[in-house]
């Protein structure tokens, strides 16, 4: 019996990958395989994500961030509820704490209205304390549309509706090579070989590498910031309601320290946004020589560094200080205090960097022959992971056998 051919291989078995394999399912590409190269799905940063599902609220409108948003947050929403998955559109809270804020205020309230958001509350002072009676703000932005999940849980469900769909799903299997034969495309790993008709790299913090290992240059380069987390000892949780976030600061592409309940219980405070000297560095003394080294002699690197350094100042001096941690807590919650916290998680974020030291900001897909590439899916991609998916099946369709 000859080797098998699949429709589709997709390298990364996050929510990305997967919403992309559930779609080329339910199309009808019943010969889809997944490889992924840690021991599980979902390893990285699905697995280590907050847990919100956004809005669309601080999305430039018109850009593949707000419509994927939009659209993937309802289709999200009704996913859950179609397969019992335990969810909460509970909203949150967006808090002006000072005067020079409101001019950003204003535009953050001006896109989500852009975006098609419905339940967009404009508050003052007395009415940000209906919502969060411990927050301290001038001003502030409720919106109803804001709610939290379990992702682990939604790529669970997205595996087994794979998998009840003909997909296949290969852990342990890190993709090193990639050569052309004929028609099809080879797929090398140590854990052996996979043939296919169409590629689709969805590798997360690895997928400029991989963009590489296919021939293809990616035109950027992933760059990590570790977010770490606090969380509310469980005396402290009812400080928190749901979801109270800053207002956004324009010039940095992070939106800030906030206050999240998860759906499984609890609190979370936090991210800062560190960078990190391994892709996987989850811990203050993750390092990896390869990766730190790749990063600094990047062009992008230093153009960045010298545009953000007083920011990735304080954002490292708040990792290794709780206090100046609490402190920035405390300007959304007064009452907050450093007993009230205990370490919590942490997440890497990859973030795409241009050679001119642009941050991508938008989702960054590039096709070649026979292959499409995701270089670039920032956050809101596990809310919109549905629509995403759908959009990427789309492209790999048209390399398959099974194009429309």
């Amino acid at each position: 019996m000859g080797e098998r051919t699949y429709d589709v291989g997709i390298i990364g078995g996050g929510i990305v990958g997967l919403a992309t394999a559930m779609a080329l399912v339910k199309a009808g590409a019943n010969s889809v395989v997944i490889l992924e190269a840690e021991e599980k799905l979902a390893a990285h940063q699905t697995g280590n994500n907050s847990g919100v599902i956004h809005s669309g609220l601080y999305y430039k409108p018109g850009s593949l961030k707000a419509k994927n948003c939009v659209a993937g947050r309802e289709a999200l929403y009704r996913f859950c509820r179609e397969h019992g998955i335990a969810h909460d559109a509970c909203g949150k809270l967006v808090v002006a704490t000072r005067a020079d804020e409101i001019p950003a205020l204003d535009a953050v309230e001006a896109k989500g209205r852009a975006n098609g958001l419905q339940k967009l509350r404009r508050l003052g002072p007395a009415e940000l304390k209906e919502y969060e009676p411990g927050v301290a703000g001038i001003a502030g932005l409720w919106v109803g549309e804001t709610g939290i999940v379990d992702y682990a849980q939604v790529c669970a469900k997205y595996a087994e509706i794979i998998q009840k769909g003909g997909g296949e799903i290969r852990l342990n299997f890190k993709v090193s090579g990639c050569r052309r034969d004929g028609a099809e495309l080879l797929l090398f790993s140590r854990a052996g070989r996979v043939r296919c008709r169409s590629l689709v790299n969805c590798a997360g913090l690895q997928s400029d590498r991989v963009a590489r290992l296919c021939g293809v240059q990616p035109g950027l380069q992933i760059i990590p910031f570790r977010g770490e987390y606090f969380k509310l000892v469980p005396a402290r949780h009812g400080l928190v309601r749901n979801l109270i976030y800053p207002v956004p600061d324009a010039r940095f592409p992070f939106l800030g320290v906030h206050f999240t309940r998860m759906i499984g219980g609890g609190v979370e405070a936090g991210p800062n946004a560190v960078l990190a000297f391994k892709r996987h560095g989850y811990d203050k003394t993750s390092f990896s020589l390869r990766d730190t080294a790749q990063m600094i002699l990047y062009p992008g690197f230093w153009i960045m560094g010298l545009k953000f350094w007083k920011m990735g100042f304080g954002e490292f001096y708040r990792s290794f200080c709780k206090r100046a941690f609490v402190k920035a807590l405390q300007r959304l919650l007064p009452e907050i205090q450093a007993a009230d916290l205990v370490p919590g998680g942490a997440g890497v974020r990859a973030q795409a960097l241009e050679a001119n030291g642009f941050l991508a900001d938008d989702f960054r897909i590039r096709e070649a022959e026979r292959m499409v590439h995701v270089l670039n899916a920032p956050s809101p991609a596990a809310t919109a992971s549905i629509s995403i998916g759908e959009s990427i099946a789309a492209l790999a369709l048209k390399n398959t056998s099974l194009r429309r």
